[in-house]
Order: structure tokens, then sequence, then C-alpha cells
């Protein structure tokens, strides 16, 4: 089957967050399963060094587009990435921008474009079974496909799936940008495009396609919630029969705690002694004392509140007193930064911080340290605790989308309430196990042998795409 994904990032060429993961991971791992598979992304500036250190060949010199009264000429090139066609959409007055997304007063004619591209490329070089849109970005593939296209016989029979990454970023923008998309003007309405007097890229892409899913069971449930829903919960609910979830998957090629490129010290589940040698080198890393004994916390993230660190804040009293270490890598909001600065500061023989972003440094947490902690208040699917199982570093999170779906009471330590007394109550479970170190061992093992791999996911997306 042929599938054309489209979307705004994709490792190795751009990435901001988890949606690069996926659409840099999936579509090969689809290939492998014997499917053919083309992704649209942006030329961005910043992608222009990787694009170009592999060779893209244009395949379409000026090809014409409108967005409403808009005209552009876009070149299209192709460049072939572990056996998936990546096309890249070269418009360099809408993305040859210092930044991917920003706060541009264009972005509505930027990703508009990305969808017109995507039908072009979908008509002249690449016709898919499916159109495969990932989040808002590309929510006007479906309107687009359905009502300006409609009559196009190309196109009779192709079928399109939304998938929802994170349901917080709806790609909302002001009602006057509807007469900048050439679109209907009937479809503004609040059965259509408007949402709460605005257009709402993702409500277009969820109320226009054949089917939507989201990067974990638990959070499909969950967003059809007022909790969880961002506003949109009832109009999930009303679309809940063309819902699902797909838990994403990882790459175990890249984070393996046996060959991985990054650590110290390799180890498996049968052979744990690398364990203690990463741990040991990541604490002389970051400057901590090297105190094997002692329980070394991780955490790689973005410093946000969805991320559960206002949590943080409210035991860090506590934490600071009990007899653990923490190791922090991330980046975000000042007062999260600031606050594991200040702990850093307070008590350096048990707190280090790095603020920033480091790959290599990230991987060498998940191999070095005991405990891996995720508090977020929300989680559409997570990675890191997926890493971490398969690193021995046993994960503390909250049971919340993903997390919920991948950590058990046999391989972690979860918690439900949204409290700070929860999670110090999570944490002290797992102080408390971590002094019994057979039992410890045997959760390491449990959490090592689990499959989390994008072969298992991308069959869940084959059968999803065949049921189209």
């Amino acid at each position: 089957m042929k599938i054309l994904m489209v979307g705004s990032e994709a490792t190795p060429f751009i990435k901001t967050g988890g949606l690069a993961d996926v659409l840099g991971a999936l579509p090969p791992a689809l290939v492998r399963l014997g499917d053919q598979i083309g992704v649209v992304l942006p030329k961005y500036r910043v992608a222009e060094t990787v694009v170009n250190k592999e060779i893209a060949e244009p395949v379409w010199r000026a090809m014409p587009l409108w967005v409403g009264p808009h005209a552009y000429a876009v070149d299209i090139h192709r460049l072939i990435h572990r056996g998936v066609q990546y096309f890249f959409v070269d418009c360099p007055p809408l993305y040859d921008r210092p930044e991917i997304y920003g706060t541009y007063p264009d972005n509505h004619l930027r990703f508009a474009l990305l969808s017109q591209a995507a039908l072009g490329i979908a008509r002249n070089l690449f016709r898919p079974a499916v159109l495969h849109a990932h989040d808002w970005q590309a929510g006007l593939l479906a309107p687009y496909l359905r009502t300006t296209f409609a009559g196009d016989p190309t196109f009779f029979g192709l079928r399109c799936l939304l998938t929802i990454h994170n349901l917080g970023y709806q790609g909302n923008f002001p009602a006057a940008a509807f007469a900048d998309l050439g679109l209907d003007p009937g479809l503004y309405h609040p059965g259509g495009l408007e949402f709460w007097n605005r257009v709402s890229y993702l409500k277009a892409g969820i109320v226009w396609s054949d089917a939507v899913n989201t990067v974990s069971p638990t959070y499909a449930r969950e967003i059809q919630t007022p909790e969880y829903g961002f506003g949109m919960d009832d109009l999930l609910l009303t679309y809940s029969g063309k819902l699902s979830g797909i838990l994403n998957g990882v790459d175990y090629d890249e984070w393996n705690p046996e060959n991985g490129p990054y650590q110290m010290a390799h180890y498996s589940a049968g052979d744990l002694s690398g364990k203690l040698a990463s741990k040991k080198a990541l604490l002389s890393e970051v400057g901590l004392p090297p105190n094997l004994e002692r329980p070394l916390i991780g955490i790689v993230s973005r410093f946000a509140d969805q991320k559960g660190f206002s949590l943080m804040e409210g035991i860090a009293g506590w934490l600071a007193n009990q007899d653990v270490a923490m190791v922090a890598l991330g980046s975000g909001q000042k007062k999260y930064e600031d606050m594991f600065l200040t702990l850093a500061a307070l008590r350096p023989e048990k707190f280090a911080v790095r603020i920033g972003y480091d790959d290599a440094l990230s991987h060498r947490i998940e191999a070095g340290a005991d405990m891996f902690l995720m508090p977020s208040q929300y989680e559409p699917c997570g990675l890191s605790q997926i890493y971490s199982l398969r690193y021995g570093t046993v994960p503390i999170v909250r049971a919340t989308g993903g997390l919920d779906d991948t950590v058990d009471a046999e391989t972690g330590f979860k918690f439900v309430d949204y409290t700070p007394e929860a999670l110090q109550d999570a944490i002290e479970q797992a102080l408390e196990t971590f002094e019994n170190r057979e039992s410890w061992s045997a959760m390491m093992r449990r959490g090592m042998a689990k499959d989390f791999s994008w072969d298992t996911s991308a069959a869940d997306y084959q059968r999803l795409f065949r049921s189209l």
C-alpha cells in the first residue's frame, strides 16, 4: 500500500519534539513491512544543511500553488532516506525563516500551503491510497481534499487519517484568516472550521478526516473528557466512532544499552554490571559525589507545566533531605529552570542540572540513573519512560496517557492524583524498593524485556490503513 504522510518536522532533518521522532521512525518501519511511504515536509532554513548533505534532487520546479488569493511557485525536492521518499516543499517566502514555527502572522498561510503542496505531490508524483496528516499543521489536508478537490478524479477513493500528537496545540487563528484559505465560506460555522470564533486547523482535520487517532490508547480516551480535552472534548465525543489510539514506538537501534554509542559501558538484562559503571561515569560527568549506593534519579524533559514540575516545587524541600541524588537535563519555563538551578546551588552534593538539550548526555542519563522521573500533568505518549524501561532505569510516572499504557506495577511506580503528596508517595515507594536489591534487579529485568519497538506500532498503523 502507498501512504503519503504530511507533517511539519521529522528526524534527522528537523526536530523540536516527539512528532519528529514519529515521522523519522514510523515510515521506515512501514517500509520494512512492505508498504511504500512518502513524507511531505517544509524545507525550512534550519533543515537545509541536512537536506543538502543527503543530496535531495529537484523533482518539480515552480509547482504553481494557490492559497486563496495568494499565488506561489514552489520547488519540490525528493530525498530517499531509509527507504522512505521525503518530499521537501521549497517556498522561501514562507519557510526561509529563523524559526520553524515562531509567532509569524502568516503561519496560517505557511501550513495551508503545506497541505496544498501535499495534494499536488499526491496528484503528480506519489499517488497514495491513504493521506496521513500529522497534527494541526496538516489539518487542512482533509477539508481541501473533500471540498476544493472533490471533483478531481485523481483523488477518488483516497482516504484521510489524522494523527493527534498533542491536543494542546490546535492551530487556532483569527476568524479573518479564513478569507486567505480559499475554502468555501459555508465551511466556517460551529460544525466546520469555526472554533470559538476562530479558525481551527486541528478541528478541520478531525471533522473531515475518515479516521483520527492519537499516540496512545489511554490518551484517546482522556481527550474526550473536559480535564484533557482543551475545549474539544465534546467534538471528540461526537466523532468518537472514528477515534482510536496507537502507542508510539521507539527506535531500539538508537536506544539500546547493549551497544549505545554514547555510553561509557554497555550492559544487558543478563549482565547488569555495566549499569553500575555507567552510573559511576555519569556521577563524575555531572560533578556529583561517587556514591554508588545512593539512588540516582534522572530527568530529561522540557521544563514546562505540562511535565508536572509544579509538583516538584511542592516536594523540593522534602527531596533535598532524602538520601537520594538527582541529575536533570532540559530547558523551558524560567521558573523551573531556576528551581533546578537553586537546588543545585544549595545542595551541590545531591542535585546536578544542565540547562539545554544534549542528545549524548540524555543517553548517558538513561544508562546511569537508577530511576527516571516523569510526573506529567498529561502525556499523550511519552518516549523517555520507554527508553528507561529498556535501560533498566525504573520509571516513576503519573498514570496518564502513554505513561499509564507503558508502565505497570511490575516495571515501575505510578501515581494517580496530580498532587505533590501523591508524587512524594511514589518516590518513597521507589526508594524503599531500591533497598531490596534483589527485588530491584528483578524489576529492572522485567522492564528491559518489554517490547515497544516501532515494528509493533507500525503493524497497528498498517491495519488501520487497510481498514480505511
